[in-house]
């Protein structure tokens, strides 16, 4: 990379330029609300069902479990601000309270009530988040591998500054980016416990190099703070159902066991042998699970786990 390069400004992904290939294009739409510009793909028919990704991911991460869940429902699936082909509107958008505004802009911009709402890791988080702001008022939430509790011990105190410190620098995107080829990707991607396509290691790389989202990402675990949020999620209304991989190396299990133990709505299910992206490992399985769960979920089961 030459150094004009290295120094130009950062560019975000275009979806016309850079998205002709993208997993469900044909699903793809550009939506402005909440100050974003974001990416949302959707597709199917029946109960609205929002679909959150995780932190550094984007709508790719759902590429075989979105079409499935559309067979029974109307997903809806964006790409959270500052990630993929979404904007970023600064600080305002990277806080769990700024992103979750961002997202009720975008329903009401949709006008789309959930019935059910889905998240793997932090999209697990900002579901909840949603919920107890009464953003939202689905008949169940369904976290993969949901990322709810802060860091703990040293790391609480050390990691949050650091990512702040990284993302303040505003270098870090683009030598990530620089530095991103496709074998750091693939360790990446081992070091979560998951083993996934080699398209989807593709996909992965195309998004981390790409100072833009790599800057989203960082921006979004610097304003990250999951202490409000716990101190609330006893006061859930929403049913909660708590999906964990025995082997995730992200986000370890007992963390959703003590929340499962914590809240009167929260159920666990654990699944063996899959790590942290076990959604992307084994599409079918977590749609069959879905199905399953918000059958079981039936519209007057909050009024009993509230009472």
């Amino acid at each position: 990379m030459t150094a004009a390069r290295f120094f130009a400004p950062v560019a975000p992904l275009g979806l016309e330029r850079d998205g002709a290939d993208w997993p469900n294009r044909q699903a793809s739409g550009m939506v402005n609300a909440g100050g974003v510009s974001f990416h949302v793909q959707m597709m199917g028919d029946g109960p609205a069902l929002l679909l959150l990704h995780g932190a550094g991911a984007s709508t790719h991460s759902f590429r075989d479990l979105a079409p499935l869940l559309a067979q029974r429902f109307r997903v809806i699936a964006p790409d959270l601000p500052g990630h993929g082909f979404s904007s970023s509107n600064g600080a305002r958008t990277q806080s769990l309270t700024g992103m979750a505004k961002a997202l009720a802009a975008l329903l009401r911009a949709l006008d789309v009530a959930p019935a059910l709402a889905v998240g793997h890791s932090a999209g697990a988080a900002l579901l909840t988040r949603l919920a107890l702001d009464k953003a939202i008022d689905p008949r169940l939430i369904v976290a993969l591998n949901g990322a709810f509790a802060p860091f703990e011990g040293v790391a609480g105190h050390v990691f949050p500054p650091l990512a702040k410190a990284l993302f303040l620098n505003p270098f870090t995107p683009r030598y990530f980016a620089w530095s991103a080829n496709r074998s750091a990707v693939e360790r990446l991607i081992a070091g979560t416990g998951s083993k996934i396509d080699a398209r989807g290691v593709d996909l992965y790389a195309r998004l981390v190099r790409n100072a833009a989202h790599v800057e989203g990402a960082l921006g979004m675990m610097a304003h990250w703070d999951l202490h409000a949020l716990n101190r609330e999620l006893p006061q859930l209304p929403t049913p909660l159902a708590l999906i964990v991989a025995d082997n995730d190396k992200t986000v370890p299990p007992q963390g959703a066991r003590r929340l499962a133990a914590r809240l009167v709505t929260a159920r666990l299910y654990e699944i063996s042998g899959l790590g942290h992206l076990s959604h992307e490992e084994a599409p079918e399985l977590h749609a069959r699970m879905i199905f399953e769960l918000y059958e079981k979920a039936q519209p007057d089961m909050r009024a009993t786990a509230t009472a």
